[in-house]
């Protein structure tokens, strides 16, 4: 099986959030249960020069917009698997991956362009696997080539959903200019007076696929279909959810570069130092004995932000640390400073996002906090779960997946989680959490649980395999 996956953004190549992480893991995941895949995904001006190998292609003629546009295309393989990377510094060479105008634009001739860079390299692939509303072209593109062109005869498409919330929508008078101003194409893109790229994803692929099993029926009610429900619930048969999964040559603190010291669940005297360590940084007291609670996340209203401001002076009051890594909102932002100042021998802070020092807060940490309003996937209380780090969550979307709420009966369970949005429910289990951390064989117990938790790419890709041969069949 040959499978190409076409993505905006692909970790280490580039990067805004989640979706990177699982475009750069999965064709590298896919290879390793014997699929034939490669990525494509542009070249930005912030993609490290050290990650590309050599330039493959130097003239990809695109015709766009009545124009012939010459690109260029490097290769790497420094995720672990064959990738593409289109240069055209016109579409590309931002200040910022997104943000623009003409963002729409910009993917459009992204999708546009990997289509004719697929001919150009051999032979059709059997799954394009598209990835969020940046993809959606691709998908009408495809569908309409494969009515007259045979080298896209036997090709199917699978879009996977990574958030909702973001449906890439402009002014439907812009489909002509695109390429895609057809009856067929006009009816796939447009919804409530607009066009949206995401719906044409969602309307025109052989599959969907979603980031968690729960996200994919969230997605079908109102609250979390961003007004495509009625699509998905239409579609509902064509629609799966497999939750990503953690690549655990980068996230593993038996081997994990960034962390002063190292552990595994058998000996987690490493996580000790790791924890010793993180205080150090953040020019904390070294009371080892009392608990980290962390937070790395967007200040968004999504990451249910709120929630933690309401609490956090709770958990300051029994005597924790609190150390936060994010940047969003300004108002969250001015919040955790003046918390800092309020608590500075207490409360660590860090405004932005530092990859190195997310891997040490994971290993540092005691307590991850993850109040999510809705979490399609969610990674972070993953490698929380690996780290020996206790997630709080809420249980939506991916967190209710992959958490299970400590049961002290049969000491079954790697976390706390609770149901309503509110901060006493929240509070509740901080407190359960911090009554548990002072019971030591118990609270040993449930990082021993999260650690031999497999959340590992293999048992997705296995999966995916199984989604592509249904989209074959």
């Amino acid at each position: 099986m040959r499978v190409a996956v076409l993505a905006a953004e692909a970790v280490p190549y580039s990067k805004t959030g989640g979706l990177a992480d699982v475009a750069g893991a999965l064709p590298k995941a896919l290879r390793q249960v014997g699929v034939d895949s490669l990525l494509i995904t542009p070249l930005y001006r912030q993609t490290k020069e050290n990650l590309i190998e050599h330039l493959a292609i130097d003239d990809l003629w695109v015709v766009w917009r009545g124009q012939n546009y010459k690109t260029q295309v490097y290769y790497s393989e420094a995720n672990g698997s064959p990738t593409f990377l289109i240069h055209a510094p016109e579409m590309f060479f931002r200040d910022s991956i997104y943000g623009y105008r003409e963002d729409y634009e910009r993917f459009a001739f992204f999708n546009h362009a990997a289509i004719v860079l697929l001919r150009r390299i051999g032979n059709a692939p059997d799954i394009v696997q598209l990835n969020d509303w940046h993809c959606g072209f691709a998908a009408i593109e495809i569908a309409k080539l494969r009515r007259w062109d045979s080298y896209w005869h036997n090709t199917r498409t699978v879009f996977s959903i990574h958030n909702m919330a973001y449906q890439g929508a402009f002014g439907t008078e812009e489909l002509w200019k695109l390429g895609f101003g057809d009856d067929f194409s006009r009816n796939a893109f447009s919804t409530g007076g607009a066009a949206s790229a995401l719906k044409a994803g969602l309307a025109d692929s052989d599959m969907l696929s979603t980031v968690s099993r729960r996200y994919s029926y969230e997605i079908q009610m109102a609250e979390n279909g961003y007004g495509l429900d009625w699509l998905l619930r239409q579609r509902s048969d064509r629609l799966i959810g497999i939750t990503n999964g953690v690549d655990y040559d980068v996230w593993n603190p038996e081997t994990d570069s960034d962390l002063p010291a190292h552990f595994n669940a058998q000996d987690l005297s490493g996580k000790r130092m790791c924890k010793r360590s993180l205080l150090q940084k953040f020019f904390l007291p070294e009371n080892l004995d009392k608990p980290i609670f962390a937070s790395i996340t967007r200040l968004t209203s999504q990451k249910g932000f709120e929630l933690i401001r309401q609490t956090v002076g709770e958990i300051l009051a029994t005597g924790a640390y609190f150390i936060a890594l994010g940047s969003g909102e300004r108002e969250s932002e001015d919040f955790l400073q003046k918390l800092k100042n309020y608590a500075p021998q207490q409360v660590g802070i860090y405004i932005g996002y530092n990859e190195t020092l997310a891997h040490q807060i994971e290993a540092g940490a005691d307590v991850f906090l993850m109040p999510s309003r809705f979490e399609p996937c969610g990674l972070n209380q993953m490698y929380s779960l690996r780290y020996g780090t206790v997630p709080i969550v809420r249980a939506v979307g991916g967190l209710d997946d992959t958490v299970e709420n400590f049961d002290r009966v049969s000491s079954t369970g790697n976390g706390f989680k609770f149901r309503e949005f509110s901060a006493d429910k929240f509070l509740e289990k901080i407190y359960e959490a911090l009554f548990t951390y002072y019971e030591p064989e118990t609270w040993r117990k449930i990082q021993w649980n999260g650690m031999m938790t497999d959340n590992s790419w293999e048992n997705a890709a296995r999966k995916y395999v199984q989604l592509y041969n249904m989209t074959r069949s």
